[in-house]
């Protein structure tokens, strides 16, 4: 099975969160991006993200000027991350119970970002789909079941 780092964008945008969210926004536009990762603040800081749902809904909804906010005011952080070695369907499930639709790759530092679009646009889980037992065999791979199959 494929790996988040197989699939994930590597070319990736930052922003510190100090700047305005009007340029944010700009940034996003000119790019053609959905979300900026904000920057650590020190090697100890997580990193931050700030995404185009946070903008509408928390900057236009209110009828706030993005002249005047602050990233920081209005960004997830910390955000959820992932290890660029774990499975695309473990990525999956994470979030689809956390509800998020994207994620920094870290190891040690930022190495890429991962979609929901890399899930259905990359990966190959259309194409190889596992069964049942397949998923069971990976999960308990001690099992009776599983050694009767090594060769």
């Amino acid at each position: 099975m494929m790996k988040a780092e197989d699939i994930m964008t590597k070319d990736v945008v930052t922003i510190s969160g100090s700047v305005t969210v009007a340029e944010a926004v700009k940034q996003m536009k000119e790019k053609g991006l959905r979300a900026l990762i904000v920057e650590p603040r020190n090697e100890n800081d997580p990193y931050g993200m700030v995404t185009e749902t946070d903008i509408v809904y928390k900057v236009a909804a209110y009828g706030h000027d993005p002249k005047k906010m602050r990233v920081y005011e209005i960004m997830s952080k910390p955000c959820i991350v992932v290890n660029p070695e774990l499975r695309v369907e473990y990525v999956a499930r994470l979030f689809a119970n956390t509800r998020i639709r994207r994620a920094p790759v870290i190891k040690d530092k930022l190495v890429g970002i991962i979609s929901i679009s890399d899930i259905l646009n990359k990966s190959d889980f259309v194409e190889k789909p596992k069964s049942n037992f397949d998923l069971y065999i990976e999960e308990y791979p001690n099992a009776p079941e599983a050694r009767m199959y090594d060769s």
